[in-house]
């Protein structure tokens, strides 16, 4: 294994020659000194300086949501959903280490390799909220209308989700070690980007379940009053799903790409998305619309008597 610095970092104390505001070499803020710290890297390894509102403003609309999910989970004791509070719990994590590589120090490694781990990793509990879905709806509606049983849906996309869940957490781990001791970082670059292919190919599967179920279910749909919830959650799950086909494509390009070294592409394709998804099933909560526990056909939840909201 190279023992040399991670591609775009050159040397290891201070900032190269001609590398001030370019990427040619790594990026360097010519409004912020190079702190020279311990744990600074000679460059910044964002590629920019992450942008202090958006990091903010992520801070406190995921807070905001981890809120509101964590008493609706427990009012509606729809605990197959738990997986998503802990999501947002990783989500505020990773973007107030953004926040403090944007406050304090960008090029600290520390700040930049716990946001990397927590905002690559959050999605992966999110996904698997959304597959437990599905298999709330087949029990709600019957099980006639899914091209599978709805425990082996839940099994399969579950142990998916689980694959997916080590190998990226794997991978982001080794990429901060690499980072840590401005080392190659490539091998762990591969085993993360082999997590994300892998959560592409099942996500992308569990969409054709989805679509077929929701199209034979289409009119039972509309009788149960579920349009609007099913419209939501078609929504959120295509959300996910693009935010992590570019994780995918950024990856693949590997640190210093273009998809990585541009705060645009980061807000559009990685934090707009899973905002919307979010907010999308904070408005319309599995455990309001669908319930906890619900035989097919039935509007009410067995085990908590409440009548679940017609209007979802």
């Amino acid at each position: 294994m190279s023992s040399g610095p991670p591609p775009g970092v050159t040397g290891t104390s201070g900032p190269p020659p001609g590398a001030t505001g370019t990427r040619s070499g790594g990026y360097v803020d010519p409004d912020w000194p190079f702190p020279g710290g311990k744990n600074d890297a000679p460059v910044i390894i964002y590629g920019y300086t992450p942008s202090f509102v958006l990091a903010l403003l992520a801070v406190i609309l995921f807070f905001l949501f981890f809120v509101v999910h964590l008493v609706q989970v427990t009012r509606y004791r729809s605990w197959y959903f738990v997986t998503f509070s802990i999501g947002l719990g990783f989500e505020i994590v990773g973007y107030i280490a953004r926040l403090l590589s944007a406050k304090k120090n960008p090029y600290n490694l520390i700040y930049f390799i716990l946001q990397y781990f927590f905002v690559v990793t959050a999605p992966v509990f999110l996904a698997a909220g959304i597959y437990t879905i599905l298999s709330a709806l087949i029990h709600r509606l019957g099980r006639e209308y899914s091209l599978l049983n709805p425990k082996l849906i839940l099994w399969i996309f579950i142990t998916s989700d689980a694959i997916a869940t080590v190998t990226q957490i794997s991978g982001a781990a080794l990429i901060g070690v690499r980072q840590t001791n401005r080392a190659d970082p490539t091998d762990a670059n591969n085993i993360l980007l082999g997590g994300l292919a892998y959560q592409v190919f099942a996500i992308g599967v569990f969409v054709i379940l989805s679509a077929a179920f929701i199209f034979r279910a289409r009119d039972k749909i509309r009788r149960n009053g579920l349009t609007k919830f099913v419209m939501a959650f078609s929504a959120a799950t295509l959300l996910i799903y693009l935010r992590t086909v570019f994780r995918l494509a950024e990856t693949a390009e590997g640190l210093g790409g273009e998809l990585s070294t541009n705060e645009v592409y980061f807000g559009v394709l990685e934090f707009a998305p899973v905002v919307l998804a979010v907010l999308l099933l904070t408005m319309w909560h599995p455990g309001r619309c669908v319930g906890s526990k619900v035989s097919a056909g039935k509007l009410e939840d067995e085990s908590s008597g409440y009548q679940l909201d017609s209007r979802a």
